[in-house]
C-alpha cells in the first residue's frame, strides 16, 4: 500500500505530481479515507488544478462536516472558478459563527464584490477597515471600483495595496487589468508577470498575458498561455475562444470549427463565438450554417441593445 507519510514528504518537498500519484493509489484502497482526500485536494490546489481540487474537497466535506479548513478551501476554489454564489453559500454560515475572523471576512468580501453584491460587500470592507488600513481592504476597494469603471481610483488603491504588502495574492493581477484598460500594455504585462512570480497558477495573469501576446501577433506564445490557462480552468470559454481564433488565423479552420461548435453549445449567449463560427462556416462553403449563425448574432445583438436601452 502507498505510504501516506511518503506522499506528505513529497508534497512538502514540492514534488506534487509524485505526491498526487501516491495519494490516488492510496484512495483506490481506502476511497473514503478523508486524510488522503484532503491532502490530494491540497496538492491539486497548489499546482493550480483548481477544478480537480474542488472535486476532492466536495467528496471529503460530508466526511468532515465540521472542518473549517475544508469548507474555507472549497469556497476559495469556487471563487477561483467563478462560482461565486456557491462560495457565498459556504461562507455565510461560517461568518455567523465567527464574524470577527478577518481572513473569512476578506474571502467573503471578495466573493460578494465579484458577484456584483456591492452593497453587502461594502459592509464587509467597512468591517475590515475598522481594524485599520490594510492591503486586503485596499484590494477589495479596488475590485469594487473596477466593477464601477473607476479605473483611476482602482489603480490608486491597488498601488497602495502593493505598497502595504508586495506579496498580496491577486493585487498585481488586478493592477495589470487596470493598467491594460488605460492602454498601458507594457506596464500591464509587467504587473501580470509580477503576479506569476508570486503565483505561477494565477488564471487571470496567464489569460491576460496570452491576450497581450496575441495583440502583438506572438501566436505561439499566446497559444501556450491559453493552453496553460485551460489546465487551471478546464473548458473556460474565454481561453477556448482565444485558441479558436488563433486556429482560424493560422489556417486550422476545421480545428476552429470543432472548438467553436463546442463553445456555442456550452455558452449559447457567447456573441463573439457565434460570429467567428459564422466566418468558419462560410470559409468551409457551408452557407446555410453560416447564415444560421449570422441570424443568431443578430438576435443576440438586438437583445444586448434592448438591455442597454432599458438600463440593465
Amino acid at each position: 500500500m502507498p505510504c501516506p507519510i511518503s506522499a506528505l514528504r513529497l508534497s512538502h518537498e514540492g514534488r506534487f505530481a509524485e505526491a498526487i500519484t501516491q495519494y490516488n493509489q492510496a484512495l483506490k484502497i481506502q476511497p473514503k479515507n478523508p486524510q488522503p482526500l484532503v491532502n490530494l485536494a491540497l496538492a491539486y490546489y497548489k499546482t493550480g488544478r483548481i477544478a480537480e481540487a474542488r472535486e476532492k474537497l466536495e467528496a471529503v466535506r460530508p466526511l468532515l462536516p465540521d472542518n473549517r479548513q475544508v469548507t474555507f478551501l472549497l469556497a476559495d476554489c469556487d471563487l477561483r472558478l467563478g462560482e461565486y454564489k456557491k462560495a457565498i453559500a459556504l461562507l455565510d454560515p461560517l461568518e455567523k459563527e465567527t464574524p470577527d475572523d478577518l481572513a473569512l471576512s476578506y474571502l467573503l468580501g471578495t466573493v460578494l464584490i465579484r458577484d456584483q453584491q456591492t452593497e453587502r460587500g461594502s459592509h464587509v470592507i467597512d468591517r475590515i477597515l475598522r481594524h485599520g488600513d490594510s492591503a486586503e481592504a485596499r484590494l477589495l476597494l479596488a475590485t469594487a471600483k473596477l466593477n464601477a469603471h473607476d479605473v483611476s481610483g482602482a489603480q490608486q488603491d491597488l498601488e497602495k495595496a502593493i505598497e502595504l504588502n508586495p506579496k498580496l495574492p491577486e493585487a498585481h493581477a488586478y493592477l495589470g487589468l487596470a493598467l491594460g484598460s488605460t492602454g498601458d500594455y507594457d506596464a500591464a504585462a509587467a504587473a501580470f508577470r509580477a503576479e506569476l512570480q508570486l503565483d505561477p497558477y494565477n488564471f487571470t495573469a496567464i489569460l491576460e498575458l496570452g491576450m497581450l501576446a496575441k495583440r502583438y501577433q506572438r501566436s505561439s506564445e499566446a497559444l501556450s498561455l491559453f493552453e496553460r490557462a485551460l489546465i487551471i480552468h478546464p473548458g473556460d470559454p474565454a481561453a477556448e475562444y482565444q485558441i479558436a481564433t488563433i486556429e482560424l488565423a493560422t489556417g486550422k479552420v476545421e480545428e476552429a470549427r470543432q472548438r467553436l461548435e463546442m463553445l456555442v453549445w456550452a455558452s449559447p449567449q457567447f456573441l463573439e463565438a457565434h460570429t467567428s463560427l459564422a466566418t468558419v462556416y462560410y470559409r468551409l462553403k457551408r452557407k446555410e450554417d453560416g447564415d444560421r449563425e449570422r441570424a443568431i448574432v443578430r438576435e443576440l445583438t438586438a437583445g444586448e441593445q434592448t438591455q442597454k436601452a432599458a438600463g440593465k
